[in-house]
Formats: C-alpha cells, structure tokens, sequence
C-alpha cells in the first residue's frame, strides 16, 4: 500500500467490498476518503480504512447504515458500548446454536445406532433454546421493565451448570404439583401452597426478584393465556388451574 493513501481497487480488495461499495459510501456521507490524487481519484488514509472495518462490522451485525453513521459519530466509549452489547447478544445465539447442533448430533446418533435415547438425554441442552420462539415477544412486552432486564443480566451469565440446575429444581416442582394434583389435593392446602412457594422462589433464586403478589399476577397468565396453559395441561389436563389457585393462594396466607 502507498504511503500517500490507498485507491479505491485497493481498499475494496483488502476489505472484500466492492468499488461500486465504496462509492456509494461515499456518495451518502459514510466514508469520505480523506484525500484525492492528482488526476482526482479517491485515496484512503489507514483512519480511513480503520472507519471502514467498523462499517462492516456494524453492517454484519445487522446496523443499518444511517444507524452505522449515528453510532461512528459517538465517542469511542459509546462504540465500545455498542459493540459489547452485540458481542453479549452474539453469545447468547452462539450458546442456543451449540445446544440445537448437539440436539441434532445425538439424534442423528441414536436413528444411525438404532439405540433410543433415554428420557434423561432425550431433552438435554433444550433449556438453551426451548423459550426462544417468545424472546422477541417478551422483550416488546416487559423489555421496559426492571424484572425483565434483571432475568436478562442474570441469565446472560449462566452456563450449562446453571441451565441445568434450574432444569432440575423447576422439573421437581412440577412434578409434586403433578403428584399432589394426582392425589386429589386442594390448591389451597397447605402442601399445595408450599409447592407454590417452592417455585415462587425458583423465579426469584434464578431470574427476579418475585413477590408473592407479583407471582400470584403471573399466575392468572398461567389460565389466560394458552401456551402457559398448555404447558401445565401437557402434564395433566387441568393442571394449569390446579398451579394457579395453589399461587393465587399462597399469596394470600400470612
């Protein structure tokens, strides 16, 4: 590379872009070269080149180009901000892609073996991934709230050890519901409002901070709305109210 800039063909080399690229980077403002050579042409200075390794970063990232112009105007420590937000983001789809290869490796495995998998392995690693169809929709809806970003910094960090605990210790709940359901107990006994108590604090040990009236107002979610419901009712039709008036229940004993 010239120490009096690089040309256009240059650049668009080194960073796999192409002149018509580049031009129009130009053109709208993004990347201006810093400097011109004689006959006219566009020459990069390194600032230059360096401005553009942002821009595809950005781009890649799924920035559009007036946000990429908004964000390179900041000062370094907003991008810096900006780009450990994507890298938690990245991680996070990085953890739910491993979890989902694995999923398929051990099936494909068990078909080519001819060897069923066990119920144990059989759901492994699907707490990685098993929410993801609603984190959009629950992100639009409680995103604003201080117990959705708290669940957000907690669970950003946990690891499989952690996955699987909470795998575990929400599994055991739901089961002495189930038992308890099978037996004909009442939901507002007293063994009923301690499973209920049990998995209130299973939310605020893992995700947030969960009062009893807070958990009583998510246990209406699980009657009202179908997927919560269908979750319990999977297990045994008509669970769903049996966990509800247990919680609504717990909530309201001294």
């Amino acid at each position: 590379m010239s120490a009096k800039g690089h040309t256009v063909s240059q650049v668009a080399k080194l960073a796999h872009v192409t002149v018509r690229t580049l031009h129009h980077y130009d053109e709208i403002g993004l990347l201006v070269p810093s400097q011109r050579s004689g006959a006219g042409y566009r020459l990069y200075s390194d600032d230059d080149v360096a401005r553009l390794h942002q821009i595809i970063l950005f781009r890649e990232l799924g920035f559009g180009l007036d946000a990429i112009a908004d964000v390179l105007d900041e000062p370094l420590a907003a991008r810096r901000v900006a780009l450990k937000e994507q890298r938690d983001r990245l991680v996070v789809q990085r953890q739910r892609t491993d979890a989902v290869i694995r999923a398929v490796d051990a099936a494909l495995a068990a078909l080519e073996g001819g060897t069923p998998m066990s119920t144990e392995k059989m759901f492994e690693g699907f707490e990685e991934f098993g929410q993801a169809p609603y984190a959009d929709e629950a992100r639009e809806r409680w995103g604003h709230t201080e117990a959705y970003q708290e669940s957000a910094r907690r669970t950003k960090a946990y690891g499989k050890a952690e996955w699987t605990a909470i795998r575990d210790e929400g599994g055991a709940t739901l089961d002495a519901f189930a038992k308890l359901f099978d037996a004909g107990a009442a939901p507002d006994g007293a063994e009923a409002m301690d499973a209920a108590e049990q998995a209130r604090l299973h939310i605020d040990r893992w995700f947030y901070p969960c009062s009893r009236a807070m958990h009583a107002v998510l246990a209406e979610g699980y009657v009202s709305d179908p997927r919560f419901a269908a979750f319990y009712d999977r297990v045994r039709p008509g669970l769903a109210a049996f966990v509800s008036a247990a919680i609504k229940a717990n909530a309201a004993r001294p």
